[in-house]
């Protein structure tokens, strides 16, 4: 069952359950208030009746001692004529409680009178044949005798206006719940349009279109509600579109894999093939053996870069703070006896708070990549400042240059600017991966400036210290 329509069902219940119990307190207040007013009525008419008798005895002449059952029935007969019109009926009993005088259709038992005496007035209400009373017995002292009257008074009307009371009311209730249940349709049908909406945007979202929205139409709860789905929507497609990046690149990543493994196995299969199948002068071995080797190192040189790559990703590193000239001491003493290419070195005191090795392996990619760029005796500078924040290193070339389009994605996997020139230097296009994800850790990343034909600075920047440490937690 839709929320809806158990909200109109519940609210209809509800509904039912209020008017039908208000209305029953209702008629059956003005129903006992009007029963009440009728028994207080009968009761002094029972005592206004019981004086009249006395008072007619009393004028009854003097030669009776005790009255005597005639006249009683002679009082009784007037008082009875002069009650008529009201609908009133009476009873005389004697001493024994035995009907002395009873108007036409008294048919009560004796069941009050029993219970009367001569100190106490007593009522009833009973249901005849002829509708409902109110019976009440009094003790009337007269002329040394102890009589008891009894009155008979129709209530029927009082009884009947109930009867119409609850008979209007289940008129009312009824008009009441229809006029209700279509005004709570539309107010169930507005309150659960959010709701609706959220479903039919879930629905949308589980057939792939994670574009699409809720329309928010309230600032209550449920409006809150829809801001919410509507953030997570967006967050959902945000990771959505970063894992189809991912996978795209992972499927990219294993191409390349796939098409950078092929060349040189290719060549080194081939060349093998050769010098295993065919008898070869001096020179065409050394050509093909060197072809082999040279191949092979790529592959072992794409390996290793492989293999950091994945030791990185997994954090395992430990920093520590020592002075930025011991890295370019290292760095010197490896590349200054080149004499294919002109280095310059210059750097100013300073500390940095890393990892040295992978520092290290940053700085080494960086300058192998600029000496892949340059032409023989081009010059390579490897520049290092210090500054209040951290330490800024950077190597710049004069050399092809990257172009603009292409220099967001030097950093992926196997990616190479000129495949050929890269390949001829035992290049895999996983030098700048490797960096970013060591700088990744260092909570840093590579700065490119480059333009084509005038050379490329690639940087970084370490945090001091404090901000590694801070990084690092």
């Amino acid at each position: 069952m839709k929320f809806s329509l158990k909200l109109l069902l519940w609210t209809i219940i509800v509904m039912a359950m209020a008017l039908g119990f208000s209305g029953f307190y209702f008629v059956n207040h003005v129903f006992e208030s009007s029963l009440n007013r009728e028994i207080g009525q009968a009761m002094d008419e029972s005592s206004i009746l019981g004086f009249a008798f006395e008072t007619a005895a009393l004028n009854v002449p003097a030669k009776y001692s005790v009255l005597p059952d005639s006249t009683v029935e002679e009082i009784a007969s007037k008082l009875e004529k002069s009650g008529r019109s009201v609908g009133r009926l009476l009873r005389i009993s004697g001493e024994e409680k035995n009907a002395l005088y009873a108007s036409d259709g008294f048919d009560a038992d004796n069941g009050l009178l029993n219970a009367t005496d001569v100190s106490t007035k007593a009522y009833r209400v009973i249901r005849t044949e002829n509708g409902y009373y109110i019976h009440t017995s009094v003790a009337v002292n007269t002329l040394d005798r102890i009589l008891f009257l009894e009155t008979m008074k129709d209530v029927s009307e009082v009884f009947e206006e109930r009867e119409t009371g609850f008979s209007l009311y289940r008129r009312v209730t009824v008009i009441m719940l229809l006029i209700g249940t279509v005004i709570m349709h539309f107010i169930a049908s507005f309150l659960t349009k959010p709701i609706r909406l959220l479903t039919r945007a879930t629905k949308r979202m589980a057939e792939g279109d994670y574009a699409y929205r809720a329309k928010q139409v309230s600032h209550d709860e449920l409006g809150q509600l829809t801001v919410a789905f509507n953030h997570m929507a967006g967050s959902l497609e945000e990771n959505i579109g970063k894992l189809e990046e991912e996978i795209e690149a992972r499927e990219e990543f294993v191409a390349a894999f796939a098409h950078e493994l092929k060349t040189p196995l290719t060549a080194i299969i081939g060349y093998a093939d050769m010098l295993r199948s065919h008898k070869l002068d001096e020179e065409k071995s050394f050509m093909s053996a060197n072809y082999i080797y040279t191949e092979g190192k790529r592959l072992e040189a794409m390996s290793f870069r492989l293999l950091d790559i994945i030791v990185t990703k997994k954090n395992e590193v430990e920093f520590q703070t020592i002075p930025a000239e011991s890295i370019f001491d290292y760095l010197q003493g490896m590349f200054g006896p080149d004499r294919e290419r002109k280095f310059r070195f210059s750097y100013t005191e300073g500390t940095i708070y890393a990892e040295v090795n992978l520092i290290k392996t940053v700085l080494v990619n960086l300058i192998d990549n600029a000496c892949k760029a340059s032409e023989t005796g081009g010059v390579i500078e490897i520049t290092g400042e210090a500054f209040e924040e951290g330490y800024w290193f950077a190597v710049r070339d004069f050399g092809v240059g990257i172009p603009v389009e292409e220099q967001h994605k030097i950093t992926q996997a196997f990616y190479m600017v000129d495949k050929s020139r890269a390949r001829s230097k035992n290049g895999a296009g996983l030098g700048l991966a490797l960096c970013a994800e060591i700088l990744r850790l260092h909570q840093s990343e590579l700065e490119i400036e480059s333009r084509p034909g005038e050379g490329t600075c690639i940087g970084f920047f370490l945090p001091d210290s404090k901000r590694g440490a801070d990084g690092q937690n």
